[in-house]
């Protein structure tokens, strides 16, 4: 058995896939490397097909209709044969020293019988055409080099949150959570670092700067310009995450966990305020209107939670429509500034 599968959703992705799949061949023979290309319509198919020919003990290419970034990361679960899994976009990469220290506690932990539900490891935001750099780390969250759980990690605040860059799950893990991702759907990673957590029990912070995440096409779904065109994208996700548990089931998680997944909660449904009411419209009015009707139908409590009991979203829904789009645009804009967050 492999030790870790990386799955790689592609679509387009001839300039850059090279980079990445050469990044974690670094990890050597106890990795699979899954390239999922995602109906692509330039070369990505042929680049997959040449290295899984190349190592064909580690790089398995598959070929698939095209179903959006969701759907590259399903096919890569349930193909993956690793005993844990980290997906890493065809457009980033992974450090070279920090993936060997990785590799080698995986090891180590897997020899020892350790059992470990979730790496957790620092991302990089790589504004790589202006020469900038962020990385975000979790020092002041949760104990370092040793297992722990839910009970050892501190509150997050503001747009702190755990990403799908930071995280290594144990791949049973994925697939007794019952995790499917939806299709033709953009920020599902949000899903995807959100629904598995209750299911962790154990985890393991490395502070080392692992995921290099690549900011500045144009094309990428974090500029504020495709953030405000897919305002319906986002509103999907924020569907499924508010549909994941009710909120009788987060009260009763473990305290530290039940705080992270309000605050998750909060954050998606800012992002989504953000991207709804960034541009006025009747239709985003009435999707926006529809959408908290919705919620208030599906679980009064936890809509009672988000509208009202959490500062950010009462104001905000205080607020006239063009008021609340051009207050979250401007927090949206300061992130990006502080934090490097897209655009």
């Amino acid at each position: 058995m492999k030790l870790i599968t990386f799955a790689v959703p592609s679509y387009n992705s001839q300039d850059y896939l090279a980079h990445c799949i050469d990044s974690l061949l670094k990890a050597g023979e106890d990795a699979e490397i899954i390239i999922v290309n995602d109906g692509s319509k330039d070369d990505t198919a042929k680049i997959a097909d040449e290295y899984a020919a190349k190592y064909p003990t580690i790089v398995r290419a598959v070929h698939k209709e095209n179903g959006g970034h969701g759907s590259g990361v399903n096919k890569g679960i349930e193909l993956a044969t690793g005993l844990y899994y980290k997906v890493v976009d065809s457009d980033d990469w992974l450090r070279e020293d920090a993936l060997s220290e990785f590799m080698q506690t995986l090891r180590k932990h897997v020899a020892e019988g350790t059992n470990v539900d979730m790496y957790i490891a620092n991302f990089i935001y790589d504004k790589v055409a202006e020469g900038e750099s962020y990385v975000s780390k979790y020092t002041d969250k949760m104990p370092v080099g040793v297992v722990f759980g839910w009970e050892k990690v501190k509150t997050f605040r503001l747009w702190r949150m755990l990403l799908m860059h930071s995280i290594i799950y144990r791949t049973e893990v994925l697939r007794n959570c019952g995790l499917k991702l939806p299709e033709h759907t953009f920020y599902v990673d949000e899903i995807y670092a959100y629904v598995p957590l209750p299911h962790v029990k154990t985890m393991y912070y490395m502070d080392i700067d692992l995921y290099d995440y690549f900011i500045g096409r144009s094309d990428q779904s974090v500029t504020i310009e495709n953030m405000t065109k897919r305002y319906d994208q986002q509103m999907r996700v924020m569907y499924v995450m508010f549909g994941a548990y009710s909120y009788d089931q987060i009260v009763r998680m473990p305290k530290p966990l039940k705080k992270l997944a309000f605050h998750i909660l909060f954050t998606i449904m800012m992002n989504t305020t953000f991207f709804t009411t960034s541009k006025d419209s009747p239709e985003r009015r009435a999707a926006y209107k529809k959408m908290w009707k919705d919620f208030k139908a599906t679980d009064k409590k936890l809509y009672r939670k988000l509208r009202y009991r959490t500062w950010g979203c009462f104001v905000l829904n205080l607020l006239p429509w063009k008021l609340k789009g051009a207050i979250t645009t401007a927090s949206y804009k300061f992130l990006c500034k502080h934090v490097k967050l897209g655009m």
